[in-house]
């Protein structure tokens, strides 16, 4: 599958996509207009990460993962004006006995706070559920970051968990809550 696929999520009040080449103007400039709000929750950013060539090799990176099935990129926009307001990404996406991913978001900073990515979350969950026919999804988020950790629980995830220096979040090793959300189905099965 490709990232120019005709792929579409329905999130209500946004609509989902997989990135393009021809989103890096809008995506750069409403990354570098959040930059001083996101990179506290991110991992240190590359000197050129906003470039032309970067976005690249992000796209390519991003492609080749959706060719694999090991990874699913959305960008998420508005569908008042179809602005991009962020982006959802399933990824580490394991096969076999486990058939999980994990779920990762951003928002850019005038858009955060306003629904736009506990929809894009949903509609990715239900993709994930849906069409992929995963079991769980897994997330985690910084200790200290409070709109996140809500915007999980909104989205039906469980909180299940701490672990210590999780991931390395703008070059320190971070210690993250941890949660879940299981496919309805599943779950009925793991109560029986």
């Amino acid at each position: 599958m490709s990232t120019e696929s005709g792929l579409r999520l329905d999130g209500g009040i946004v609509g989902l996509r997989p990135p393009r080449m021809s989103d890096h103007a809008e995506w750069s400039q409403l990354r570098h207009e959040s930059r001083a709000f996101l990179q506290p929750w991110e991992p240190t950013w590359a000197e050129d990460d906003l470039t032309r060539p970067a976005y690249r090799r992000r796209l390519d990176a991003w492609r080749r993962d959706m060719d694999l099935g090991l990874a699913y990129p959305f960008f998420v926009f508005n569908r008042e004006d179809d602005a991009l307001v962020g982006g959802v990404t399933l990824s580490n996406v394991r096969r076999g006995v486990a058939q999980t991913g994990t779920l990762g978001y951003w928002a850019g900073q005038k858009f955060a706070r306003r629904g736009y990515i506990l929809a894009g979350v949903k509609a990715v969950s239900r993709f994930s559920f849906g069409a992929l026919a995963l079991s769980r999804l897994e997330a985690a988020c910084l200790k200290a970051n409070e709109p996140s950790a809500n915007l999980l629980l909104k989205a039906g995830f469980t909180e299940e968990g701490f672990a210590k220096a999780y991931l390395k979040i703008n070059g320190v090793w971070r210690d993250h809550r941890l949660f879940g959300l299981i496919s309805r189905d599943r779950a009925r099965d793991s109560a029986e």
